[in-house]
């Protein structure tokens, strides 16, 4: 059985889709869930793109114990050597270093002729290859690119040092059989290809990222890479679930299979989803809500009877467990503790503090508590950053025969400010109040509730998206209730804190 390395940049490619930016914090605690899902490398960002980036790569490639962390790289010696600065603490770091191949990149973006590209990509393997033994090597739009002098380039990088190769299918423009074909001539023509791990990267403008890197399993390559819940630039990357989940339940067809440990897969959705705000479809393979939901009455007489009539794959395979009420308002937090370790999350003692307040707070509103909502409130609480404001109380007088009106207080250290405003709604109007007590020019750019988990009494999981009007930085922000309104609003405080401390956090790293 042949085992295929996961090559996760949800990280680094997967952040630049918009509205999928995350702060330090956030990229530290999705990076351990990776390091749970047991991926094989974690690309954890661009570390020469901004201190920022710079500051992140390096932090988690001094947290992360169990897998590889690289940084991506231009083929340029400063490139390189701010990456080598960000991941040389890392227990086995790598430099992933990158230059465009295809005729249209070279002339129009690079401004380069082929023997120039040809030079620079040896030149800058040998580079970074003494700063460490892990060098990786990408040929941007390889899939547009000459087979011939991607296997001369190859061979050259590959004596330089690499030893990984990746032929990525950077604007998702190859059909499968294609890919097949072009890397299995790519292999005949650069016979030190087999020497090395070869990667490919698909990006999925075309719907078929998947299809093509599991085509790419078939044609021999080593390493996949691709992102939690498809995210990426544009129409996004190979989605991981799928990947996975496709070389474990057909092993028979592909003789593949990863090391991911694939309950963690859901959580590793959910998280990320949490984080970014940015929710998955209903459908979406593997992971989407409806993915083991059954509709159609022959369907459910088929699934009572015997589960793999429409079930190909476990719910449990993936880490949906049975939803059992587990604790309530008479627990402690011992209990609470114990809970949350057996759902695979670790949390230091002052997060284990601020969700015990949660989670007692919800067990008073609540007749019963799921697994669910604890895990709602440990994800919100183990993600969060510093409370520069918080709620303190809010009335809203809302009608459609009245002016709605909101008055917000909120607490500042000892200090509590209060702001009374109208608005076209009830949140329209506690939005405008916290606003002005912060005092910053807002806007709005999206609002999304959903009822997290089951019940009447279900948690209301409220995400914003905010905009300053004066910079142009956005934040994303949650807040979960068993009150949608009260999730609203301690969802956008939430972003306003975000958003101050990536201010605190940019001016302290220039």
């Amino acid at each position: 059985m042949k085992q295929i390395k996961i090559f996760d940049t949800t990280l680094r490619d997967g952040e630049q889709s918009p509205g999928c930016s995350m702060n330090l914090k956030e990229k530290i605690e999705m990076a351990k869930q990776l390091e749970r899902l047991n991926v094989d490398v974690i690309e954890a960002g661009f570390a020469a793109s901004s201190p920022g980036d710079f500051l992140s790569v390096k932090t988690i490639a001094e947290t992360l114990k169990n897998c590889t962390v690289a940084s991506l790289s231009r083929a340029l010696p400063a490139d390189i050597d701010r990456a080598y600065e960000a991941v040389k603490g890392a227990v086995s770091p790598r430099i992933h270093t990158f230059i465009a191949t295809s005729p249209i990149h070279m002339e129009y973006k690079l401004l380069m002729k082929p023997e120039q590209v040809l030079e620079s990509a040896e030149a800058m393997v040998k580079h970074a290859k003494k700063y460490v033994s892990d060098v990786e090597f990408s040929a941007e739009d390889a899939t547009r690119s000459e087979v011939d002098f991607l296997a001369k380039l190859f061979d050259r990088v590959i004596r330089a040092g690499a030893t990984t190769i990746n032929i990525p299918d950077t604007v998702g423009y190859v059909m499968p059989e294609e890919y097949f074909a072009f890397l299995t001539e790519l292999r005949e023509k650069c016979p030190a290809l087999d020497t090395v791990d070869i990667s490919v990267h698909c990006h999925n403008d075309l719907g078929l990222a998947v299809a093509n890197s599991l085509s790419a399993v078939r044609a021999g390559v080593t390493q996949l890479e691709c992102t939690i819940n498809g995210i990426g630039e544009r129409a996004g990357n190979a989605s991981l679930e799928e990947i996975v989940m496709a070389l474990k339940t057909r092993k028979d067809f592909y003789n593949a299979d990863t090391r991911i440990v694939t309950q963690e897969i859901m959580r590793s959705s959910q998280l990320l989803s949490r984080i970014t705000g940015v929710k998955v479809q209903p459908n979406k393979a593997i992971v989407g809500e409806n993915a083991f939901a059954h509709e159609a009455g022959i369907h459910q007489d088929g699934v009572l009877k015997n589960k793999q009539t429409y079930e190909i794959m476990t719910p449990e395979s993936i880490g949906i467990a049975a939803k059992n009420l587990v604790l309530g308002k008479h627990s402690g937090k011992h209990a609470l503790h114990a809970r949350i370790k057996e759902l695979g999350y670790d949390v230091t003692e002052e997060e284990l503090e601020a969700a015990f307040v949660k989670f007692k707070e919800i067990a008073d509103k609540k007749k019963e508590v799921y697994d669910s909502d604890i895990e709602a409130i440990i994800t919100k609480e183990s993600v969060r950053v510093p409370k520069v404001y918080s709620l303190d109380r809010f009335t809203i007088s809302s009608g459609n025969t009245i002016t709605n009106t909101a008055a917000v207080r909120l607490r500042k250290e000892e200090n509590l400010q209060e702001q009374i405003e109208s608005g076209d709604g009830p949140l329209d109007a506690a939005f405008k109040g916290i606003e002005k007590i912060v005092g910053k020019n807002l806007h709005l750019d999206g609002l999304s509730i959903i009822a997290n988990t089951e019940g009447k009494d279900a948690l209301g999981d409220a995400t914003v998206t905010i905009r300053d009007e004066e910079n142009g930085k956005t934040a994303q922000g949650r807040g979960i209730s068993t009150d949608v309104l009260e999730a609203s609003l301690m969802a956008y405080i939430n972003a306003v804190n975000k958003m101050i401390y990536e201010e605190k956090h940019e001016s302290e790293s220039m």
